[in-house]
């Protein structure tokens, strides 16, 4: 029995092996998560680009829509304005779909109401606990309401 070690050095070496497992296991982690974030940050970087390139795209189409409408022979300052004014029609119905939308969002009513019955009941436990704290005590028993009548 002398040969054992002792509880107080098996503690420490457990708890040592358990902290050398979770150092490796963090390392391993970020050793997997640290490429992925960064390949992540560069296709979030050429969305990016992409959606710049995207607008000024769309903004040129306008221009051209805005010159093909004057080449017509519609005056080129009455051209520009009919295509603003159809981007602003697609703007206001776009608009008021997604407020149609928002508006159909509902909160989440059974969370609310499993919240406000845990309040309830918390409630009426503290009531009750605060009531068995003051009620008189006989023979080192609480009394309840029963007990009196």
């Amino acid at each position: 029995m002398a040969d054992s070690p002792a509880v107080g050095d098996l503690i420490k070496s457990i708890t040592d092996d358990v902290k050398s497992l979770v150092r490796g296991e963090i390392e391993l982690a970020k050793a997997e998560l640290i490429p992925s974030a960064k390949s992540a940050g560069v296709g979030a970087g050429m969305f990016g680009g992409a959606g710049y390139f995207g607008i000024n795209a769309l903004t040129l189409l306008y221009i051209a829509a805005a010159l093909g409408i004057a080449a017509l022979g519609v005056p080129t300052w009455l051209a520009f304005v009919i295509v603003a004014v159809v981007l602003l029609v697609i703007a206001a119905i776009l608009a008021l779909v997604g407020l149609r939308k928002v508006k159909q969002v509902k909160g989440p009513k059974a969370t609310i109401a499993q919240a406000n019955q845990t309040v309830a009941e918390v409630k009426s436990a503290v009531q009750r606990g605060r009531a068995a704290a003051e009620t008189p005590q006989i023979e080192g028993e609480v009394v309840g309401s029963r007990a009196l009548r």
